[in-house]
């Protein structure tokens, strides 16, 4: 399956963060040491593009590992058993210095449509704004539609770097009609 383009969704502030509530016996705990191998876990059950590894874990966290236990949440079921995961991280500084970045958002599948990504998004928006960043932006594929869905509900809107881009939102438009995408265009910014 192809994941389409790399597409940029952007939250203009982060107050009025929806509160999404745990279904009973969940909770969400912040990250401890050996939980990479949790993370991989989670990730290697939830990535339908691709292969992630340990190596992706290093990749994307390794420099700044000190910091986990302050950015990474982990969604936990009745038994104590992860079973999702979503990094509050540092933005890129050419893209907004003011903003953070939603990162890794992941559910294993027997768990998906539960309504479990919703309170994970909500405590991880509530931790960007705890950690003292005004706005968020997040990087998805256009094949995951339900990930974007998701991210129009929590106040995320498309944000078009090139031509490119604004093709690949009209097609994920095409794909969730009746969303709010209904109501933007999309042209390049140049």
């Amino acid at each position: 399956m192809d994941r389409g383009l790399n597409i940029m969704m952007v939250r203009a502030v982060l107050d009025g963060v929806p509160s999404c509530p745990l279904p009973e016996g969940f909770s969400i705990r912040r990250y401890r040491p050996g939980d990479e191998k949790v993370w991989t876990r989670i990730w290697t059950a939830a990535e339908l593009f691709g292969s992630v590894g340990p190596e992706t874990f290093a990749r994307e966290f390794g420099d700044r590992a000190d910091l986990l236990p302050e950015r990474q949440l982990y969604l936990c079921d009745a038994a104590g058993h992860e079973v999702g995961t979503a990094a509050a991280w540092f933005g890129r500084s050419d893209i907004d210095p003011e903003a953070g970045l939603v990162h890794w958002v992941a559910v294993v599948p027997e768990m998906q449509g539960r309504g479990l990504a919703k309170p994970l998004m909500s405590a991880v928006l509530v931790r960007l704004r705890e950690l003292g960043y005004r706005r968020a932006y997040l990087i998805t594929q256009e094949a995951r539609v339900a990930a974007v869905n998701l991210y129009l509900r929590f106040g995320f809107l498309p944000e078009v770097r090139d031509e490119a881009e604004g093709a690949a939102w009209r097609r994920v438009r095409e794909r969730l009609a009746g969303s709010p995408l209904d109501d933007l265009t999309f042209e390049d910014p140049a």
